[in-house]
């Protein structure tokens, strides 16, 4: 199944090129016609190029690596960091410092200065330690690093691959990433140079929409390579570390569902324990007669058998009597004479 259609292609105008006279020779493979001066970019080539970075930008992810978002141009800079956060990938969206990738140790080095800067309380000047003007001088310092390297705050080493917008604006990433032999996937417009590009995907980079179109389906695949990177892995396999960006991303989203199948698991005990409870109280009332009556019943047999005794014992007390012999007569005395 595409991950997008030709309509969304169209109404995104993907196929608008540069002016004819402003063309690479090289990009003529992808172009379909000429309409008024401008270049019309042949969309079924741009869908099959598009399923091929989808995948291999998938694959990566899954395997571990990090894709960095770089697109400084005006028409690009909210759609790359928009993407690239909800993807939780390192994003280059204001201006490409120099060494970036080449020289990552001294990019570093300004990273741990920004994340101290970020300790310090520019509200409280007593509790640092700085004068006023210290901490203002400070505070601009923190605004600019912010702007130049807030995107790649987490990044701790080079990229895996990098995704960008306009090969032309960006030549320096470009650079970088083939010193490295880091592969690049990017919108290849009608006047780039498509042996640039690993992965290139004919298209319109300087249209807002289609910008954010673009980068839109690459984030996409960024996603669906980290939930097939956290799913559990095969026999023999082992599962890939994580990044503390993405262990808070998956932390967060399992905290959630965890509150709520306990929140579940509660409910359904407390329904059962009461369903118990309820069952158990009306076998006591259904056994409560019957104890009774089991009670009541050897009182009866105890009171029964004493009556039983006693008239037994009253015809055996009389026999004896009724068989004694009659006394014997005593001798009248004779008369005196």
């Amino acid at each position: 199944m595409a991950v997008v259609t030709i309509r969304q292609l169209l109404d995104s105008g993907v196929h608008f090129g540069h002016q004819t006279r402003r063309w690479n020779p090289k990009v003529k493979r992808f172009v379909l016609a000429e309409r008024s001066g401008i270049h019309i970019i042949d969309l079924q080539q741009s869908l099959a190029y598009i399923d091929k970075a989808y995948d291999f930008v998938k694959e990566t992810v899954a395997h571990g690596g990090t894709i960095l978002f770089v697109g400084t141009k005006k028409q690009a800079q909210e759609a790359i960091a928009e993407q690239a956060t909800r993807v939780g990938q390192p994003y280059v969206n204001e201006r490409w410092l120099g060494g970036l990738l080449t020289n990552f140790q001294t990019i570093g080095g300004r990273l741990t200065t920004m994340k101290e800067l970020e300790q310090l309380d520019f509200e409280n000047p007593a509790s640092t330690g700085f004068t006023k003007k210290e901490l203002l001088l400070k505070k601009r310092e923190l605004v600019k690093l912010h702007k130049s390297l807030g995107g790649i705050r987490n990044l701790t080493k080079a990229p895996s691959a990098i995704w960008v917008v306009d090969t032309k604006k960006e030549h320096l990433a470009i650079d970088e990433a083939k010193k490295l032999g880091i592969p690049v996937v990017g919108i290849l417009d009608t006047n780039c140079d498509p042996d640039e590009l690993a992965y290139p995907i004919p298209g319109n980079d300087d249209a807002i929409r289609s910008v954010g179109l673009l980068t839109r389906i690459i984030a996409d695949a960024v996603a669906e390579g980290l939930i097939a990177r956290h799913q559990k892995p095969e026999q023999g396999e082992d599962a890939s570390p994580l990044a503390e960006w993405e262990r808070e991303l998956l932390e967060a989203g399992q905290a959630e569902a965890a509150t709520e199948v306990v929140a579940e698991v509660v409910a359904e005990v407390v329904a059962e324990v009461a369903v118990d409870a309820a069952v158990e109280a009306e076998a006591e009332i259904a056994e409560a007669p019957k104890a009774e009556k089991k009670a009541a019943a050897p009182k009866a047999e105890k009171a029964e058998k004493p009556a039983a005794e006693k008239k037994v014992a009253a015809p055996k007390a009389a026999a004896p009597k009724a068989e004694k012999a009659p006394k014997a007569e005593k001798p009248e005395k004779p008369a005196a004479k």
